[in-house]
């Protein structure tokens, strides 16, 4: 079949829509949020295709794979194997890097026991060490008629006396003790404290033929001193050989190399006090320093490096050292590496296409951004060039400047180009403009979305009266031109040099929008966070955090709070929501607590709680649903029977408000409730800050651990805009247009520039172009990541940034028309 065609979808708010999908192309969704995308892409097309899977795998290994239920659809035709890349959800395993995920230090493990060198930690001389065969063919090199002898150095493990009598019951002639060589069969003084004893094994005249003699006795040699054999090139210097890698000066030994030296996941290689994750009791390992691995390891190298070592580069340094490494390799070792270092190579580019060359392969996954861990996912499925398949991609642009989304375009064409289909979910404007069939899914959100607004080409889609046909075609503009504002007032940050940001002074004006830009590690965060942030907890609220290197930071008595809003989850048990995270449910309790029942029966605000006892179902706990774990199929979640998923005791949902129970209120969405609400000001004002930042589509008992991180960045907005304003506060927000359509970039530059108007100051980390070109000023980092970035390239209004010939920012705003 030439789509993917489905039919009957009612997941979630779907309107029972089907859509057909074309094969081999590049297809996006797009919609406001809660439209219902996911809901089609991950909760029905990816869920149908997981379980189809799942129902390959014999029954009795199921129990080992997470289950997925079947879900709300009539049928799903033309669907292939599927491989689901999203933003969140991820288990984040302490062992996964950076180097496990992409199998970068998988190779690279390889490569170390292949080709790496072994060096004595003791005496700093490198530990060679050979196969029979290289012995062999070293030895014949000496050239003909060179008389040799092959000696075998013996261990001591008994006296010497016993020692040379089983020798001359083996058959052996001559002996060699502390350097001086006599017959056995002689009568031997031995002497206290002898330090070496050597047999003669054979003795040899280099010449044609000699091949098989000279292997045999190499090996006979070698089984004697359990793998070390001495040359003694008669009238010149001896060579010692050894089958394993042990010091011939200080007999230290390394053991076995092989791969799982190297690895911090096997018992061989990991640190035996952190076993191999680094942390040891929350604190850096004191035994591996956060290597992970035995110091034993560091003993072996490549071009005078450890696997530790090149683990920690950053990529781009990475790259060049194996781009230089051919040059330095023996022929043998070229040869042996050759494919190792083909498929080092072809993932390190493939990592550098996507803009991740900051980053290191000893980097852990778990202080990965969600952008950052999807686009590392996507390095291993492109390495793995396999066609055929359906990729689903949750907002790849996610964490990307524009001049990355270029990169990423060339890197979604190459699947593409393999035979796949690629599937994302999407609000990026150029990644709409380049894909070959669009859907948008609309026309608004929660219970007004869910329907097949649009389907077609991107010329088709700005002929189109849909929301998101309305912005990309210009008849709406989040970007629109204002008064740049500013007090005169500035924060100023002198000497930041923390990670890779170089020694530069960075001046702020405050009640104004601040927008920090720059590609991947130019070093945002860490002025943002690592620095700003922190400086000012310990000025403001007299902390003792230790923040990011800086000489001084001035200004900061200007500002009477400071609240950093980043995308971190609001909370992980399903009790948290947005109605009481943001303390709107607070209110709507103790109005529930005054109505003239409540007070007859004595039920205070705790009564409605579902956290408390004694209102709540105490059978569920106040979650609605019983978990029952399946051996082999999906854990199966039971409406609590005694409160039939209302969460809360009879009496309790006795007590109705205007008709609504407490259960009932909590089942809303934010807009239906600031309808119902609209006479209570306390509760009705908290509620219009949902809508006014695009969050009226959810509903107000929806479990926190089912928010995007987006959604959790704008619920915590809430909290703070709910609170009684009293300037001169500084909002420090992570890209907070994560997950957001054209639309809602919109609402959310109202609040933010009322927040400024009230004489707040806000500081944005973004790459958002609508956003960027919305703020009163601008402070571009760069130009590159990782020790290429950490650079101020341009400050100033969009206008002026839209001007500058060196930022990267600035090529796109200009092309985005703030030039003008």
């Amino acid at each position: 079949m030439d789509f993917i065609k489905v039919k009957g979808a009612r997941q979630n708010n779907l309107k029972n829509i089907s859509v057909q999908i074309p094969k081999g192309k590049i297809v996006v969704l797009t919609g406001p949020s809660g439209s219902g995308k996911s809901s089609l892409v991950f909760d029905t097309i990816y869920a149908e295709a997981y379980r189809r899977y799942i129902e390959s795998i014999s029954i009795h290994k199921r129990w080992l794979i997470e289950q997925m239920e079947r879900p709300d659809v009539d049928i799903i035709e033309g669907l292939p194997p599927s491989i689901c890349i999203r933003q969140w959800g991820f288990q984040k395993n302490p062992r996964s890097t950076v180097g496990t995920i992409t199998e970068i230090y998988d190779y690279l493990r390889l490569l170390f026991s292949k080709i790496g060198r072994p060096y004595c930690p003791n005496c700093g001389i490198e530990i060679p060490y050979y196969t029979v065969q290289e012995m062999v063919e070293r030895i014949i090199s000496l050239g003909d008629k060179k008389r040799i002898k092959i000696l075998s150095p013996l261990k001591i493990e008994e006296s010497v006396s016993k020692l040379i009598k089983k020798l001359r019951k083996d058959g052996f002639i001559r002996i060699r003790i502390d350097g001086k060589e006599l017959s056995i069969d002689e009568e031997i003084h031995l002497d206290e404290g002898i330090k070496k004893v050597e047999v003669v094994v054979d003795r040899v005249v280099l010449k044609e033929g000699i091949r098989k003699r000279l292997t045999e006795s190499i090996e006979l040699a070698l089984s004697l001193s359990k793998g070390a054999v001495i040359i003694d090139v008669i009238g010149e210097k001896e060579i010692f050989f050894s089958k394993n890698p042990i010091c011939h000066i200080c007999n230290f030994q390394i053991p076995d190399i092989s791969p799982q030296l190297f690895s911090f996941n096997n018992p061989k290689g990991a640190c035996p006090l952190c076993n191999g994750i680094g942390i040891y009791k929350e604190d850096i390992c004191p035994e591996c320093n956060g290597r992970r691995l035995k110091k034993i390891s560091d003993c072996v190298k490549i071009e005078g490096r450890s696997i530790s070592e090149l683990s920690s580069m950053p990529i781009s340094k990475l790259k060049t050292f194996f781009d230089k490494i051919c040059f330095r390799l023996s022929k043998r070792e070229i040869l042996i590496a050759d494919q190792i270092l083909n498929e080092i190579r072809k993932r390190i580019n493939l990592i550098l296409e996507i803009g991740l060359s900051y980053l290191s392969i000893d980097r852990s996954v778990n202080t990965l951004s969600g952008g950052e861990e999807q686009r590392i996912r996507l390095v291993k499925q492109l390495s793995s060039e396999m066609s055929g398949i359906l990729y689903i991609l949750d907002e790849p642009t996610i964490g990307l400047h524009p001049l990355e989304n270029e990169r990423l375009l060339k890197t979604i064409n190459r699947l593409k180009d393999l035979g796949n289909t690629i599937l994302i979910v999407e609000h990026d404007p150029e990644i709409i403009k380049k894909a070959d069939f669009i859907i948008e899914i609309g026309p608004g959100s929660g219970e007004n979305g869910g329907r097949i607004v649009f389907e077609g080409n991107f010329k088709d889609l700005l002929r189109s009266d849909t929301l998101t046909g309305r912005y990309l075609s210009k008849k709406k503009n989040a970007s629109r031109k204002r008064r740049r504002r500013g007090s005169g007032r500035f924060l100023i940050i002198k000497g930041a040099k923390e990670h890779n940001l170089k020694n530069i002074n960075v001046k702020i004006p405050l009640q104004a929008i601040t927008c920090i830009t720059g590609i991947s590690g130019s070093g945002k965060s860490t002025l943002l966070r690592d620095i700003i942030y922190l400086a000012l907890l310990n000025k403001i609220y007299k902390r003792r955090i230790k923040p990011g290197k800086f000489d001084e930071i001035l200004g900061a008595e200007n500002i009477n709070r400071v609240i950093y809003v980043d995308q971190s989850p609001i909370g992980k048990s399903p009790k948290s929501n947005p109605a009481t995270y943001t303390g709107v449910f607070s209110y709507i309790r103790k109005l529930f607590s005054l109505l003239p029942e409540s007070r007859e029966r004595g039920y205070k605000p705790s009564r409605f709680s579902l956290n408390v006892e004694g209102g709540r179902c105490e059978i569920c706990k106040g979650d609605g649903v019983i978990r029952v774990e399946m051996d082999f199929l999906p854990d199966v979640y039971i409406t609590c029977d005694a409160c039939n998923g209302k969460r809360f005791t009879k009496d309790v949902l006795e007590i109705k408000y205007k008709g609504m129970s407490i259960s009932d209120i909590l089942d809303m969405t934010a807009e239906k409730a600031y309808i119902f609400f609209e006479n209570i000001p306390p509760i009705r004002n908290r509620l219009k800050i949902f809508l006014d930042i695009g969050l009226g589509y959810i509903k107000l008992g929806q479990p926190a651990n089912t928010l995007s991180g987006g959604e959790a960045q704008r619920l915590k907005l809430i909290r703070e805009l709910g609170k009684r304003s009293r300037g001169d506060t500084l909002y420090l927000l992570d890209e907070p247009t994560i997950g957001l359509h054209q639309a809602e970039v919109e609402k959310l530059l109202n609040v933010l520039n009322q927040l400024v108007d009230k004489g707040n100051s806000i500081i944005i980390i973004e790459h958002n172009l609508d956003l960027i070109s919305a703020c009163d000023y601008i402070i571009d980092l760069g130009p590159e990541g990782g020790e290429d970035g950490g650079y101020i390239v341009a400050t100033g209004t969009p206008d002026e940034i839209a001007n500058s010939d060196n930022s990267y920012t600035g090529k796109f705003l200009k092309k985005r028309g703030c030039h003008e």
